[in-house]
């Protein structure tokens, strides 16, 4: 048997009007949209509802875990700057997911929240996860990943980004 190629490739219609396909493509993103937003939230809600993690010392806390991943990290010198104030770096890592999972949910400023997330991502990678043998059981760097195509293209479907843009295609806003 011989592989050739495929004849019967799927072009989406310039309309979009071209059936499953074309829906399916359309809304490939929401599912990841949904998923990145809604753990985002759940991640900055959790932190900021743990009395453990915002605290210089103790165990569950920010400071002590930055002290146990300073000397592994890719970066050690980004965790000195933490290990000024971690606290206030909590509260800043925990606003920062609350701001980019609501953005990314809502899909309000779609791309700046994906940029957002990606950069929470990837400092925590550079950090906390950097150490995790082999690499890949480290989970900040699937989420870097997950953030990038939302860069890329947005939230083109059931986003405020959409409604707004569709308003001032009609020239209402």
């Amino acid at each position: 048997m011989t592989h050739g190629m495929r004849a019967d490739s799927h072009t989406p219609r310039p309309d979009g009007d071209g059936g499953l396909r074309d829906t399916a493509a359309r809304y490939a993103l929401l599912p990841l949209r949904i998923f990145l937003g809604v753990t985002f939230i759940y991640a900055g809600l959790d932190k900021l509802t743990d009395s453990a993690f915002l605290k210089d010392s103790g165990a569950g806390s920010i400071g002590d875990m930055m002290r146990a991943v300073r000397d592994s990290s890719a970066i050690p010198a980004l965790v000195d700057m933490a290990l000024e104030s971690p606290v206030g770096f909590g509260y800043a890592i925990a606003l920062g997911e609350l701001a980019v999972g609501i953005g990314t949910l809502l899909g309000l400023l779609t791309r700046i929240a994906a940029l957002g997330g990606a950069l929470i991502s990837l400092s925590l990678w550079l950090t906390v996860s950097w150490a995790a043998e082999p690499y890949y059981y480290g989970n900040d760097l699937p989420y870097l990943m997950a953030w990038t195509p939302l860069i890329l293209a947005g939230a083109p479907l059931l986003s405020v980004d959409a409604a707004l843009r569709a308003r001032r295609r009609r020239g209402t806003f």
